[in-house]
């Protein structure tokens, strides 16, 4: 596709997002100025937004289909940590000087893979341009059964603590892209690299675990900021085994070469994997609905009475980090 200049604002909205929201009837073909949105009877809406930013969120070279997908997934994740299953969303972008419509047509096409694996579809949003840098920002919208929702507020002390999936890898990956670290294989880096460009919202066994985990959230800014504010609003701790965080064979690799991946393995973020607590008498039932929604989970430890989060290496001693995790300011 020529990469010719954006059409105008309606023009761009009929052509490639009125598309995206043909099966939701309370978006109104987007032709209006605001979409309707109601919950089956006795449920709830979730709802949640993200902005990513050209050079904080994404690199200015990646893929427009992958940056799409990205951000609806990081949305699509913050619903399932609350057990709740995914909707709708409402799309906001404000587009820099020199994005072309071939870089809209990636966009589009890329929310219409993920709406097509996720069940979503778009609900409206609004389009603008800007002299800075690309900034997307994404709401999504969910539904959960009234009271089921699982907040990070109700762990409670001799609960066992959860992860889904590997953990570090997205934060390997962008520092693998940003040139930070270097020396691992070809394969390695381009699968590290893949997990920060697209992330596994893990939206089947948030819900599968309604009634199961006492607590939870998505890994979003580091293993050890996420868990720690799970500790932080239910006012208990958790202790933490290193050696029993879930790594893929590619952090395994980053490990072997430099030791320090460790740090950024366990508050790098980025992960979009869900952290949880269940009482130790759920764990049987904990392992099968995982296990049914085809989601790998590792207990990593328990929740303590302590008010901290410690992590503790393969000889016991506390380790101590730089930082817990990622800082938006």
């Amino acid at each position: 596709m020529t990469d010719r200049p954006p059409p105008s604002e309606f023009e761009l909205i009929a052509r490639y997002f009125a598309p995206l929201a043909a099966n939701a009837p309370g978006a109104l073909g987007l032709t209006d100025d605001a979409a309707l949105a109601k919950p089956p009877s006795g449920h709830h809406h979730v709802i949640t937004t993200d902005t990513m930013i050209q050079g904080v969120h994404f690199l200015a070279d990646d893929p427009p289909g992958l940056i799409a997908r990205k951000l609806l997934r990081v949305n699509l994740s913050d619903i399932a940590s609350m057990g709740a299953v995914p909707r709708y969303y409402l799309l906001a972008f404000s587009l820099s000087a020199g994005i072309g419509e071939s870089w809209i047509a990636e966009f589009a096409a890329g929310l219409k893979a993920d709406q097509d694996e996720f069940g979503v579809t778009l609900l409206g949003g609004d389009t603008t341009a800007t002299p800075g840098p690309v900034t997307l920002t994404l709401t999504a919208i969910g539904e959960v059964p009234d009271g089921a929702e699982i907040r990070r507020s109700t762990a409670r002390a001799g609960d066992l603590i959860y992860v889904s999936g590997t953990i570090g890898d997205a934060a390997l990956g962008v520092r693998l892209l940003t040139g930070e670290i270097s020396g691992l294989s070809g394969k390695a880096a381009a699968e590290l690299a893949d997990r920060y460009r697209l992330p596994r919202p893990r939206v089947t066994l948030g819900p599968a675990l309604r009634g199961l985990a006492t607590a939870m959230t998505d890994i979003s800014d580091g293993l050890v900021a996420d868990l720690g504010h799970i500790c932080e609003t239910s006012g208990v701790g958790a202790r933490v085994e290193w050696a029993r965080v879930p790594l893929s064979t590619e952090a395994v690799e980053a490990v072997a070469r430099d030791p320090s991946a460790v740090q950024i393995i366990l508050t790098g973020g980025d992960d979009y994997e869900l952290a949880f607590t269940a009482d130790p008498e759920s764990a049987e039932a904990v392992e099968s609905v995982a296990l049914a929604a085809g989601v790998p989970i590792t207990c990593i430890g328990h929740v303590t009475d302590t008010e901290a989060v410690a992590v503790l290496d393969e000889k016991n001693i506390q380790i101590d980090f730089k930082t817990i995790g990622y800082k938006h300011f």
